[in-house]
């Protein structure tokens, strides 16, 4: 299994942070955006090789009501 980079890890971080502000668990979060229960956890877990793509992020910033910017860093890493 692929070792997961920096960015991935920022970005998990931040969904994850969002996601807990909104007070929405893995498995709502999971739901609204049509995965299946477990994809925010394993994803988060951050030792399984589910990972966010694109559509995956712009789907959350839709259920956070934020801009699929919010899970980027300013900088590059």
């Amino acid at each position: 299994m692929a070792e997961i980079t920096e960015i991935e890890k920022f970005i998990i971080e931040k969904v994850k942070g969002i996601r807990n502000d909104r007070k929405i668990s893995q498995q709502k979060l999971s739901s609204l955006i049509g995965l299946s229960e477990g994809f925010i956890g394993n994803v988060e877990n951050g030792n399984r090789p589910e990972k966010y793509n694109i559509k995956h992020l712009n789907e959350i910033a839709k259920v956070l009501d934020c801009s699929p910017k919010d899970f980027w860093p300013e900088r590059s890493i």
